[in-house]
């Protein structure tokens, strides 16, 4: 999602993958085969929507959910996925959003977090 410093990495039969330079995973095809990173760069500037995934950390209860998923559909934030898993009375959720700005991304972690539990969120 723009702003992110972006960079490409050509694969062996399905052309180029990018990537955020932040990316562990890039980071480590990068540093495995170097001579595969190639630049990019975001286009013009035109309204897109770009999918962002997140994790969600929380301590675990019921509505926790059901929660979470008001304050997207009140941001008007469209979910393409979803995984949960509780574990010891913590909950970790993984979501796949549709945003369109990396200041919509900011207001999602800021109201995401204000969530009764939720003690961390962050862009995965």
């Amino acid at each position: 999602m723009p702003p992110d410093a972006i960079a490409g990495f050509v694969t062996r039969g399905r052309g180029v993958s990018v990537h955020r330079v932040e990316c562990a995973n890039f980071r480590n095809m990068a540093a495995r085969n170097p001579e595969r990173v190639i630049e990019a760069a975001w286009g013009g500037k035109h309204e897109s929507i770009y999918a962002c995934d997140l994790r969600v950390e929380a301590a675990d209860r019921q509505g926790l959910l059901r929660d979470i998923s008001d304050v997207l559909s009140k941001e008007k934030v469209n979910v393409t996925a979803v995984n949960t898993q509780s574990k010891a009375g913590v909950a970790r959720m993984a979501f796949t959003v549709e945003l369109a700005s990396a200041t919509q991304l900011q207001r999602i972690l800021t109201v995401l977090g204000e969530v009764p539990g939720v003690s961390s969120v962050q862009r995965a």
